[in-house]
């Protein structure tokens, strides 16, 4: 392709907005336009990258026997009611109603249009399992969109979904999306994680996420070197090991704090460690109020909070809340005298005697407060998230954090759509059962901005093979000087049959090019310059540096030789 025919926008500055390296330089680049905040347009390099991104999708789904179809990204309001989703998905599903009052939403996800599908559809154990995808735009009306590409209202994903007779059959299809996904992923040359993750709201008893490592990351992941051990940290286990601190329990004692509120502010006034101080919070779960103890230098884990109620309905009391209940301010609380609302406590707390708490009363705390004597705890459990160092759950050594982008996530969902969206089969004794599903999603344009985090310099892009837009960029310096012009007119003549060719025959000067070339990140560049009238080009490794000047009757050797040492 002649750049003087392609639409390639690059930017000599970064608009003050662009807060990731991925979105400065798709920008930069000429590779997205905003529409609006967290909307974008894709311009043809960008397009070239994700149809080659696609591709590879493709060829990994149909490898473990996953079929290709398009849904409508318009979705009635029914389906999503029956599945319950329709007021508990919240307020990033998009919603709509139509001329006549009929209520529609944006597919942010396709659980529900698939399982409606299926069930009208499938009806024999003898046509399970069968696995569905699609490469679609999905919609979510975020508060903050940012980063791009990498938290947008639209964007590309890929999602998967399989349906089964058994548990066993589903777990199969599971290992063989987690095997697709990895291998996808390190096709693209990315480095990632796959890691125990939560369903949040798609649901599901089973999921991993797959985490692309970046300093940009949303994501806190948690890993070790002895193992392949990684976790979300929102799921990551605390390994309870006791660790008693006091034997002896002292006589509880009511102390003025004046102006303290925080744990930090309560250790500082007693001259206590920060971890022998017990905060107390008020969480609504479901429709109940209960307080949870955690130790002062741990923080509290509305995840695990959920999993271990077994709800997606976990809030924090609001101030008027807590006044309600304990007539108290937020940091004055805790557990003496508190039986109004079941307390739980972290099982660290278990290590500590004499507490220091709330008091109940603004400006007051206790000081040797102790369980089963002021107060009881309805049960101990892993409520908090991990600290960096502490002992990964599978025994493999200390913890470490890094920052990832989640790329894509394996679910098993189970019974949770098909049994509220009545899709059954009938067994080999002629029962009617719910399908098992699993749901699997890889988010495409994500995947693009990940690649660019990790594949760059201060110049711009490096592509990795795999997806590079074109593979040869040949650049005429000054196409106005006839010699030079033929020449480049030649070689694109040559290797465009051959190669993906990307050909930069405009009227610019010779720096815009090159800057515009190290913008784009083509692997292997082309020169032709001064020396064309010798039959002389300069070949230039993009992800290098390296430069080397070559007869044209070598420039395909050259070229090869190039492409060998990326696979090296």
């Amino acid at each position: 392709m002649k750049q003087s025919k392609m639409f390639i926008p690059t930017l000599r500055e970064v608009p003050s907005d662009a807060d990731s390296k991925s979105h400065q330089l798709l920008l930069k680049a000429g590779m997205i336009k905003q529409v609006a905040s967290g909307v974008y347009s894709y311009l043809p390099i960008a397009k070239r990258v994700l149809n080659k991104i696609e591709s590879i999708v493709r060829e990994e789904m149909e490898a473990i026997d996953g079929v290709e179809i398009l849904m409508p990204a318009l979705q009635p309001s029914e389906l999503w009611s029956e599945s319950g989703r329709w007021q508990s998905y919240g307020a990033e599903l998009m919603r709509m109603t139509d001329r006549h009052g009929r209520e529609f939403a944006l597919g942010p996800t396709h659980e529900e249009i698939i399982t409606s599908l299926v069930r009208d559809e499938l009806k024999s154990y003898k046509k399970l399992p069968v696995t569905l995808f699609q490469i679609q735009n999905k919609f979510r009306d975020e508060k903050r969109p940012r980063f791009g590409l990498l938290r947008g209202r639209e964007f590309i994903m890929k999602d998967a979904y399989s349906f089964h007779a058994t548990e066993a059959s589903l777990d199969e299809t599971y290992q063989d999306m987690y095997n697709a996904y990895s291998k996808i992923f390190s096709r693209l040359n990315l480095q990632f994680r796959p890691v125990i993750a939560d369903s949040g709201a798609i649901g599901g008893s089973h999921t991993h996420e797959f985490m692309a490592l970046a300093e940009i990351g949303e994501d806190t992941i948690c890993y070790t070197d002895g193992s392949d051990y990684a976790a979300n940290i929102e799921k990551a286990e605390v390994v309870y090991h006791p660790n008693k601190k006091h034997t002896e329990e002292n006589v509880l004692e009511k102390v003025h704090t004046p102006g303290v509120k925080t744990a930090q502010q309560l250790a500082d006034f007693l001259k206590r460690d920060l971890d022998e101080i017990v905060k107390s919070m008020i969480v609504k779960v479901d429709d109940q109020f209960v307080m949870f103890l955690i130790r002062g230098h741990h923080e509290l884990n509305d995840i695990k909070v959920r999993s271990f109620f077994g709800t997606e309905h976990v809030e924090m009391a609001t101030e008027d809340d807590i006044r309600s209940i304990l007539d108290a301010s937020p940091g004055s609380l805790g557990p003496v005298g508190v039986n109004k609302i079941d307390i739980y406590a972290d099982n660290s707390v278990q290590d500590l005697n004499n507490l220091a708490v709330g008091a109940n009363e603004d400006d007051y705390h206790y000081v040797n407060a102790n369980v089963d004597r002021d107060f009881n705890v309805k049960a101990y459990g892993d409520f908090r998230f991990i600290l960096e160092g502490e002992p990964a759950a599978d025994g493999s050594g200390p913890v470490k954090f890094a920052e990832g982008i989640e790329i894509g996530q394996v679910f098993k969902l189970g019974t949770k759509y098909s049994e509220s969206m009545n899709a059954t089969f009938l067994n080999d004794q002629g029962r009617a059962e719910p399908m098992v599903m699993g749901c699997y999603g890889i988010g495409v344009s994500r995947t693009l901005s990940a690649v660019i985090e990790q594949h760059n310099d201060d110049k711009g892009i490096i592509w990795p093979t795999a997806i590079t837009p074109y593979e040869v960029h040949i650049i005429s310096v000054n196409p106005k000087q006839e010699v030079q012009k033929n020449l480049a007119d030649q070689l694109y003549d040559a290797y465009r049959t051959q190669y993906e060719v990307l050909y930069d025959d405009r009227a610019e000067r010779a720096g815009v090019k090159f800057n515009d070339a190290d913008l784009i990140g083509i692997p292997v560049r082309v020169v032709v310059g001064k020396q064309a009238a010798d039959g002389i080009v300069e070949v230039k490794n993009r992800r290098t540096g390296d430069a080397v000047e070559v007869h044209i009757d070598n420039l395909q050797e050259t070229i090869q030789s190039i492409y060998a040492s990326f696979e090296s």
